[in-house]
């Protein structure tokens, strides 16, 4: 328990600092196919991440609708696909260490939002568990029997979960990475 916490208030400075270190070392290795591939990749988790963020009212409902109808949990899943879209553009063998760093550092915080989540709302939670996946996504979006249409998109909420610094740091290192792949430094 003590480790998830832990690992819970650190993974975001951990994030950062592996970053940095990306920064610094990999992009030598880019090449155009691999940054717009890996763009690509990058791009996906960014509006993953985004679409989860409008969506979700932390800690007062249980999110269902909108990415949470295909994945309990969007939002890791969206940096999931940030961290290894960044990791094909360096080099396709980082993809290995962001699996394991993922599966080290996030899914021991997934456990533990799971059960959570679970004790504050039980049987909601339950169905919901029943029917969609925790990480990756179902194709077809589960429809709660009790909620009849999709909240919808709020951006109120997007930007009180300050998911535009993520955006704002998408461009900044996409622009990093052209840049040093034009000037080869």
């Amino acid at each position: 328990m003590r480790y998830t916490s832990l690992l819970q208030r650190l993974r975001v400075p951990i994030g950062f600092l592996f970053a940095a270190l990306y920064l610094f070392f990999a992009p030598s290795y880019a090449t155009p196919l691999t940054l717009i591939v890996g763009g690509v990749v990058a791009l996906s988790g960014l509006l993953i991440r985004a679409w989860a963020a409008g969506h979700i009212v932390k800690n007062e409902e249980l999110a269902v609708t909108g990415p949470y109808a295909h994945s309990r949990n969007p939002l890791y899943f969206g940096s999931f696909l940030i961290a290894g879209g960044f990791a094909m553009i360096a080099h396709w063998s980082l993809l290995l260490l962001v699996v394991a760093l993922f599966g080290a550092l996030y899914m021991p915080v997934i456990e533990r939002e799971k059960r959570n989540v679970r004790k504050k709302f039980p049987d909601a939670y339950a169905e919901y568990e029943r029917n969609v996946p925790s990480f990756v996504p179902r194709p077809v979006p589960w429809r709660r029997p009790a909620v009849t249409a999709d909240e919808g998109f709020s951006m109120d909420l997007y930007m009180r979960h300050r998911e535009w610094r993520a955006a704002l740091a998408f461009v900044g290192v996409i622009a990093f990475l052209v840049t040093r792949m034009r000037y080869r430094w």
